[in-house]
């Protein structure tokens, strides 16, 4: 039996200027946020047949993530759970993700570069 080919993708340093949070001068002002994915799929066929139909498209993906990116949420928590729901609505050939969101110089009353928050959702059997 032949080892089903899985593949990780990466998605990077993904960019966007948003207005997420708890106080009402973030959600006026905005903040630049960074957003980092991994994602997991199968990818014999698009192996064998080079064509993009085939594969997990890596600029859909990047539009579903600046699609939720621009809808206001108060929590991180929010914004990455949503993330990661759209991903595996969107994308049937998706087996794992994990998704990074972190906002650039918080509020906090202090000096910090950024403020993450991880998620990682597997597939699950039979879906």
């Amino acid at each position: 039996m032949e080892v089903q080919p899985i593949a990780t993708i990466d998605l990077d340093e993904m960019v966007f200027y948003a207005y997420h949070g708890c106080f009402k001068e973030e959600q006026v002002v905005g903040n630049p946020f960074r957003v980092n994915l991994s994602l997991q799929t199968d990818i014999a066929l698009p192996r064998q047949s080079d064509r993009i139909q085939d594969a997990l498209n890596y600029v859909e993906v990047y539009r579903a993530v600046e699609e939720e990116m621009m809808q206001t949420s108060h929590l991180l928590e929010h914004v990455g759970g949503r993330i990661i729901d759209r991903l595996f609505k969107d994308f049937p050939s998706l087996l794992w993700a994990k998704v990074r969101v972190s906002k650039m110089h918080p509020p906090m009353g202090g000096q910090m570069q950024s403020v993450s928050l991880t998620l990682e959702r597997s597939k699950k059997a039979g879906t």
